[in-house]
């Protein structure tokens, strides 16, 4: 996630996109009207569900789909009738795509030979390329010797050899077992940090796209429901889908009282955001940011609850109430029993919720 340690460059666009539509079959839009611009030196991502728009975008990036309206810049040059390969981008695709004929370093050496460099220099570029991405010892192994992390590295390295302005990334990780993505993930955050390449990432996996970004968009039915950094579309979703499919959230409608008071169904809750009173609203309030507790504390945006469920993860438990007419998720840390105000909750026992007004966001309305 974008930190003190990381944040997003400043500098010129290195990818620009205005009004951009795609339809397919002359009725399935894939993309309907849509405008971002991601920065030189920038990880960015692009999530969403599955047909939400995000590979095509990719493509239409990479040349291998034409938009039916719209502009596409890459480092400041129109893409209008330029050939996929002679775009200034790589692409790394799922399925990694290597020639099972060559060997590691005869695939990584690919696009180099293509553009006719001279031998020496070709080996020069890939053996420092197979030591970055750390495979330099695998490099007379062919694609079928090699586990599914380490033909992700010779996909990453065949694009990257190649020096391109920007590197498009769909779905890389999506193939490989937990462990190793978080592994790969790390390996990605240092080598688009060293290599300064902007990188264009899709994933539909909302964790990947949280830990690595500095910006990342949310898709949804061929547009961007929302852009940002991602503590800010976490911490502040604008819509009940941003809300919903980044992370899991408490939905609660009501109708405003006052400009900072809102009539729910768990009662009068107390807000930080402007109001217009007598208008209807949809709040937001992530599970972990609830508050439990045997007794009540006397803050604001206080209910009683019923335990109906709980659910153990190992590091929290994620415990399903049943207040009133509404069901909220709570999340716990598992902090250890001797500490003090560590308290776990039973099967149907009553307890205090409570809303922290900070913490309620408004998504619709």
């Amino acid at each position: 996630m974008a930190t003190e340690s990381r944040k997003p460059p400043e500098g010129p666009p290195a990818v620009e996109l205005k009004n951009v539509r795609k339809v397919f079959d002359s009725e399935t839009v894939a993309l309907d009207g849509v405008s971002l611009a991601v920065r030189e030196g920038e990880f960015f991502s692009l999530l969403g569900p599955s047909g939400c728009g995000k590979t095509t975008l990719l493509r239409i990036l990479g040349g291998f789909e034409v938009p039916d309206a719209g502009e596409v810049r890459i480092a400041g040059q129109d893409m209008k009738d330029v050939p996929p390969f002679h775009r200034p981008v790589n692409t790394v695709f799922q399925n990694y795509a290597l020639f099972p004929h060559m060997n590691v370093f005869d695939n990584v050496a690919f696009g180099l030979r293509m553009k006719r460099l001279p031998e020496a220099q070709v080996r020069r570029r890939v053996e420092a390329m197979l030591e970055l991405v750390q495979i330099a010892d695998l490099a007379r192994r062919r694609p079928h010797e090699l586990s599914g992390g380490q033909k992700q590295r010779v996909a990453l390295a065949r694009a990257l050899v190649n020096e391109p302005k920007v590197l498009l990334l769909d779905e890389p990780l999506g193939a490989l077992d937990l462990k190793l993505r978080k592994e790969l993930q790390i390996e990605l955050m240092r080598l688009q940090m060293e290599l300064k390449i902007t990188f264009v990432y899709v994933t539909h996996d909302q964790e990947e796209a949280l830990v690595m970004s500095d910006r990342m968009a949310v898709m949804r039915d061929g547009r961007i429901e929302q852009i940002g950094l991602p503590e800010e579309l976490y911490e502040r979703p604008r819509t009940p889908f941003v809300a919903r499919f980044l992370g899991t959230s408490n939905l609660i409608e009501g109708r405003a009282l006052e400009p900072h008071a809102i009539e729910t169904p768990l009662g009068p809750l107390r807000v930080v955001a402007e109001l217009t009173p007598g208008r209807d609203y949809l709040l937001s309030i992530r599970p972990e940011k609830l508050r439990l507790s045997r007794a009540p504390s006397g803050g604001p945006n206080e209910v009683r609850a019923r335990v109906r469920d709980i659910v153990y993860t190992g590091a929290e438990n994620q415990y399903i109430l049943s207040a009133g007419e509404l069901e909220l998720i709570a999340y716990t840390l598992n902090a250890d029993i001797s500490e003090p105000g560590y308290e776990e909750y039973d099967y149907g026992e009553e307890v205090f919720v409570r809303l922290p007004p900070e913490n309620l966001v408004v998504v619709g309305g």
